[in-house]
């Protein structure tokens, strides 16, 4: 893993990227930018995948695999924090003289001086961030967005606009997310995480106090996350707007209802409006708030947002379906928290009827999985009915000894209603005989948890199930 230094300039100019690991979600789309921009663009990935195929169409250079000889001419090198120190690509850029950059300085050289809206937060960014670009095209404003998911409807994750606004999903996980001059600031919620790159909470809790302060119009904050409200408590910027269900929200839900499609009534200075959304779960219904208050900071009319935010269909990755068979439906969501897994079972039960949910669980870094393996089990043991549960995907990481799936599965109460397996195939035959008509399937986590769908289908459609 390599930590951003944000101090190294950001060149005025850029003629020519080559971006390391230009298939992930957020190189991806800020590669697409760039193209947009007029910049040559190269760039390398270790696995094929549509998005490389999708930018070598758009008129990128790309590479399967790493290669020194893959910079070419480029003048600028753009990296995640995701690759190693002994990245070929990343050591003959060093060794050249090239503008070596981070991905969050590439996208702050994107932005130039446009206002900005930084969306942040432990979870619901990449929701929050989606609600906010479709309502403001249906709206009719032409934004610039670069968002961690790819916007359903839209079918893409970034794009170029011709108004003089950009929308980013703005990532806390490195302190990246105070690089940018913001316009207008939203939290969503500050649960501790990421700790291996803070140390602590207070750390943690202090760099979103920095991000909101220095936003230079407003900040949206969560008037119920009890970590919000810390945050909220240190503020000393003048034009803060709350939203969610506590009395004193600025905006405020009331009446909330999950049963069928997710509703509730926002109300702001005295005015009412009934949401309702086509993305399930009450989480959702607290995104919207957040989204509408934003828009209400833009200048929008309040039943204006409200019905703009409701035509939002989801982004990728988050309670998305990917098949039916056997009757048993099977779901895919980027959970990786235990707050966020809570939030992805809640919503499930909320549509699954008579049905069971069985999780199939694959934990996310070393470091979180050894912090919070407890939180994990008992979010699982409490909102799933049965829990298939994987290895960890390190990501980033060297494994630590001892910090596996079985760490999680062990700390179950009830052992009846967990499974550990390292194997994916078994995996997914041991969930095709657990499973039964009417039943929710749902892979958890943000790594490649998503790649085993087709082998949980096909362990459906040639295994009698419970």
């Amino acid at each position: 893993m390599i930590r951003p230094d944000l101090s190294l300039p950001i060149p005025e100019t850029i003629t020519a990227a080559h971006f390391i690991g230009i298939g992930g979600s957020g190189m991806s789309g800020l590669a697409k930018m760039f193209l947009d921009a007029g910049i040559r663009v190269s760039g390398s990935d270790r696995a094929d995948s549509d998005a490389l195929r999708s930018l070598a169409v758009a008129g990128a250079t790309v590479h399967v695999g790493h290669d020194a000889s893959h910079i070419g001419d480029a003048d600028t090198v753009v990296h995640t924090g995701a690759i190693w120190p002994e990245n070929p690509e990343f050591v003959t850029a060093k060794e050249r003289g090239l503008h070596v950059i981070h991905r969050s300085q590439a996208l702050h050289w994107l932005i130039g001086g446009r206002r900005l809206v930084s969306v942040a937060g432990a979870h619901g960014k990449t929701t929050s961030t989606g609600m906010i670009v479709t309502a403001l095209q249906a709206l009719g404003t032409d934004a610039n967005f670069v968002n961690g998911g790819v916007i359903e409807q839209l079918g893409t994750s970034s794009a170029s606009g011709a108004d003089d606004l950009f929308v980013v999903e703005a990532d806390e996980s490195d302190g990246t997310f105070l690089l940018y001059d913001t316009a207008i600031a939203l939290i969503t919620n500050v649960d501790p995480d990421h700790l291996d790159h803070y140390g602590s909470d207070d750390a943690f809790h202090d760099a979103f106090v920095r991000f909101a302060d220095r936003a230079s119009e407003a900040v949206v904050i969560s008037s119920d996350d009890p970590g919000a409200l810390r945050v909220k408590a240190g503020l000393s910027h003048p034009n803060v707007i709350s939203f969610g269900v506590a009395p004193d929200a600025d905006v405020r839900l009331t009446d909330i209802s999950v049963a069928g499609p997710v509703a509730a009534t926002i109300t702001h200075d005295a005015r009412s409006v009934r949401l309702q959304l086509v993305v399930p779960g009450e989480h959702n219904v607290i995104n919207a708030a957040g989204a509408v208050a934003v828009l209400l900071t833009l200048g929008h009319d309040l039943a204006d947002a409200v019905r703009a935010v409701e035509g939002f269909a989801g982004t990728v990755r988050r309670f998305e379906l990917h098949g039916v068979e056997r009757g048993v439906s099977v779901f895919d969501d980027y959970a990786h928290h235990p707050t966020e897994v809570r939030a992805a079972l809640e919503a499930a039960r909320s549509v699954v009827g008579d049905g069971r949910i069985i999780a199939i669980q694959q934990p996310h870094t070393y470091s979180r999985t050894q912090h919070m393996y407890r939180e994990f089990a008992e979010v699982l043991e409490t909102y799933a009915d049965h829990t298939v549960m994987l290895d960890v995907y390190g990501a980033r990481e060297d494994p630590v000894p001892g910090v596996t799936g079985e760490l999680v599965s062990d700390a179950f109460i009830d052992q009846e209603r967990v499974h550990y397996v390292a194997s994916w195939q078994e995996a997914a035959d041991y969930t095709a005989t657990v499973a039964r008509e009417g039943d929710y399937v749902i892979t958890l986590g943000c790594g490649n948890v998503y790649l085993m769908i087709p082998q949980v289908l096909e362990s459906l459609r040639r295994t009698t199930g419970a």
